[in-house]
Formats: structure tokens, C-alpha cells, sequence
């Protein structure tokens, strides 16, 4: 990548917080390597991340906690390695505010991959677009320049996946999108089943959507996946 990331590399191990900062400088990337929760929370305070590396057990206080509290500062993407990595858990950090989840014992190129792809869409996401345009669907108005979303005038505050995943069925209003379809035109990557990504960020966006309106504005086609409910 062209761009020298600001990356936050919090794991207590450290020789493996040595590997992934070793690594990651080397793709050109500035890094700061963190080994408590509390050390980690200052540099997200103090620095504008790119991207925030997290292993879930950590000194000073637990992953989870650590997530919450960096949302309330940052959208920077999250990514979370673990070698937890039962469903439960999955689903429980991705609802909390992480973005992507990585399993111990991990491979080096598929973290580069991940981290250069959650970079990639969180620049393009917080960078205005010069050739950009508002989509509208019904009550809803969505700025790609902005980023911003508004239902009847009243703005819905969506993070980087929500945002993206609602400009895809706004710019393709009639298309019913499998999970696959989803999964690979949001993540770019080969769909594995990968539902749990899906469902979470589906589901919140939903939720966000219908939160004042109790409008449901994306519909289940049972069988075949999701599109915007016609007009």
C-alpha cells in the first residue's frame, strides 16, 4: 500500500507482538506496540489509528472492555486475534465493535491481508470522494461524500460496514444479494461461509434503520438472501 498506516498492536506476548510489529513495519506501516489495556487506551486517545490489532487476553482489563471503550473514542477498524474463537465469542466481539477476527495460531499473510484490507476501506470511507453523489431510497438519503445517512431529515449514525453495506443495496435497489454476494462485494475475499460477519452487520444495520421509524426498510427473500424493501 502506497499509504503509511498508523497501526496499534496490542498483545501481551512479546515475541508475538515483536512478529506482528515486525511484520507490519516492513509493509511500510508505522506501528506502536501496546501490552495492557490500559497502555493500548492511551495510544487510542493520543494517535489517529489506521487500524487497531487486539488480542483478547490482555493485562489491566479484558479485550471485550477494551473494545467497548475504544468505540467510544474511534471508529478505527478493530481486528481481533484470538485463539478463542467459538461462535459465542465471535458474535459477542463483533457486536461490541470489532470489525474482523483472526485465529491463533495465525498466518503472517493472511494478517497483512486483512489489515491492508480493513486499512483500505477505512480510508475510503473516511476520505470525501470528489466524484460523489446522494443515493435515496424512500425516506432514506444517503451522502457518499459526507458518508452520512438521514431518514426523513434525521441522521443515522452508521459505522464503516453499515454504511457500506446499505450504499451497496441503495446503488442496487432491485437486487436480491445472497450472503455470498454480500460477504464478497463488502470484504472482497472468497466466501467461505462466512455468515456470523454478515448476520451481525445485517442485523445492526437493521436495527439502526428502523430504530425511530419502525419501518422495515431490508427484506428477507427466504431461500435466495436480502434486498431493500420496494418502495
Amino acid at each position: 500500500m502506497k499509504k503509511e498506516a498508523k497501526i496499534l498492536v496490542v498483545e501481551d506476548n512479546d515475541e508475538i507482538n515483536k512478529i506482528l510489529s515486525k511484520v507490519l513495519i516492513k509493509e511500510g506501516h508505522n506501528v506502536t506496540s501496546a501490552f495492557s489495556g490500559t497502555e493500548a487506551l492511551h495510544y487510542v486517545k493520543d494517535i489517529e489509528l489506521d487500524v487497531i490489532l487486539l488480542d483478547l487476553i490482555i493485562p489491566g482489563m479484558s479485550g471485550e472492555e477494551l473494545i467497548s471503550k475504544i468505540r467510544e473514542i474511534t471508529n478505527s477498524p478493530i481486528i481481533v486475534i484470538s485463539a478463542k474463537v467459538d461462535k459465542k465469542t465471535k458474535l459477542d466481539m463483533l457486536n461490541k465493535g470489532a470489525d474482523d477476527f483472526i485465529e491463533k495460531p495465525f498466518d503472517i499473510d493472511e494478517v497483512i491481508a486483512r489489515v491492508n484490507s480493513n486499512i483500505r476501506r477505512y480510508l475510503e470511507f473516511s476520505v470525501p470522494q470528489k466524484h460523489s453523489s446522494i443515493l435515496k431510497h424512500g425516506d432514506i438519503a444517503l451522502n457518499r461524500e459526507t458518508k452520512e445517512v438521514t431518514i426523513s431529515g434525521k441522521e443515522i449514525k452508521l459505522r464503516l460496514k453499515e454504511f457500506e453495506m446499505l450504499e451497496l443495496f441503495m446503488m442496487n435497489s432491485n437486487k436480491i444479494f445472497s450472503k455470498a454476494n454480500l460477504y464478497e462485494s463488502l470484504w472482497k475475499e472468497a466466501y467461505w461461509g462466512n455468515d456470523n460477519l454478515i448476520l451481525v452487520h445485517l442485523s445492526r444495520l437493521r436495527n439502526k434503520l428502523s430504530e425511530n421509524t419502525n419501518e422495515e426498510y431490508i427484506e428477507t427473500i427466504w431461500g435466495i438472501g436480502y434486498r431493500l424493501k420496494k418502495i
